[in-house]
């Protein structure tokens, strides 16, 4: 009896030195578990390719990309960096990753080059020297007792993009390619402004895959405008008093403007410049927020200033207003192409690249009651229109 306790004890203490032996080697195992990223389009350009493992050693650890060695950076014993060329991701397909130590290479991961469908992209172009057109696209000069400025445009938003095939489509009748998430949170739907299509110059501002755009040819652009951020001067000519001494003013400062231009936006807040500036509702075309900053150096003065409004009108180009007028309180520019019609087969091989200019052609219009041609808003200055004043569209590549 005693001699079997024994025995018993004696394959006990092997089995557990065994199951030791075993974690011990099962601990020191090189293995990768993922990538980031795990995928690409083919025809991206060169990436660095994070690698997440185990057991990976410093100036030894090298990952190999369908067998071949990459540049390796490592980054601690869980995580290695590897430098993958544009050549490695050029055609779709599929390559196998793996970390080699030495003699020792560890699991594969697969890593997935995806096929390139080619876009049709949207851009911003913001243009002070684009014609300046009316409601129906027709050339147009400030009215007498006006004046404007052409701002400097930092941000443009959208919530609306449509092809139309000819100038009797009915606005929603051609092509929708993008449309705003609408909410209710205000009360009566509206804009989420937090989902616009937002961008400057030389943005993409939205795209598409091409084969998802239905076939055709298309001789207008349609764009609803939603949102608008930019830089004006204003001018004060005033004597001010501080600190008991009078201050006699008489230049420009700058004034950052937030102005919403869509038929209805709801609000949570939104920064004009510096300054935040809460809602929780809705607004209605033409409200606008201002940010000014007045700075007098000579007299250790500066402040920020900033007011909310709502402006008369926004002007809308869309030359289309007898057969396809836009909902009242819109702001639905419409253009035709510039360069004859857009043509989508579904069978492109390379992008096609919408170039949406903008004209800001003293778009920032104002009563010039002192006709010194500029805004002058203690004066009394209404500011009347803050829409752009025209769209042009161009097609390339």
């Amino acid at each position: 009896m005693r001699n079997s306790i024994i025995i018993g004890t004696v394959l006990s203490l092997i089995l557990m030195l065994t199951s030791c032996k075993k974690d011990s080697a099962s601990s020191s195992e090189l293995t990768i578990s993922s990538l980031s990223p795990a995928s690409i389009t083919a025809g991206s350009p060169a990436f660095d390719l994070t690698v997440t493992g185990a057991n990976f050693v410093s100036g030894q650890s090298i990952v190999t990309w369908n067998g071949t060695q990459r540049p390796t950076t490592f980054i601690s014993s869980t995580q290695l960096k590897a430098a993958i060329t544009a050549a490695d991701v050029s055609t779709a397909g599929s390559a196998a990753v793996s970390v080699a130590t030495g003699v020792k290479v560890s699991n594969s991961l697969t890593f997935t080059i995806n096929t390139y469908h080619p876009r049709l992209i949207f851009k911003y172009k913001m243009d002070s020297t684009q014609a300046r057109l009316d409601n129906f696209g027709n050339a147009s000069t400030l009215p007498s007792g006006h004046a404007g400025q052409s701002p400097m445009f930092h941000i443009m938003a959208s919530h609306y993009i449509e092809l139309a095939q000819n100038a009797n489509t009915a606005l929603g009748a051609g092509a929708v390619l993008y449309k705003t998430a609408t909410t209710t949170a205000g009360g009566a739907s509206a804009i989420d402004f937090t989902q616009e299509a937002k961008g400057n110059t030389g943005d993409i501002i939205y795209s598409v895959e091409l084969d998802s755009v239905p076939a055709g040819s298309y001789q207008y652009l349609r764009v609803s405008l939603a949102y608008q951020n930019y830089d004006v001067t204003f001018r004060v000519d005033t004597t001010l008093y501080y600190n008991s001494v009078a201050v006699p003013i008489h230049q420009d400062f700058p004034c950052t403007i937030a102005s919403f231009v869509g038929y209805n936006t709801f609000l949570s807040s939104y920064v004009i410049n510096t300054q935040s500036v809460t809602v929780n509702g809705n607004k209605l075309q033409g409200y606008w927020g201002a940010e000014e900053k007045i700075d007098l150096p000579a007299y250790g003065y500066s402040q920020v200033y900033t007011q909310t409004g709502q402006a008369a009108s926004t002007t809308v180009v869309n030359p289309l207003f007898a057969t396809s007028p836009i909902p009242a309180g819109s702001c639905v520019v419409t253009a035709a192409f510039q360069s004859g019609s857009l043509v989508i087969t579904g069978n492109e091989t390379q992008d096609i690249v919408v170039t949406v200019g903008l004209s800001t052609n003293k778009s920032f219009e104002w009563q010039d009651l002192n006709g010194n041609g500029k805004w002058d808003p203690l004066s009394g200055e209404n500011v009347v229109d803050m829409g752009v004043r025209g769209m042009l569209p161009t097609i390339g590549h």
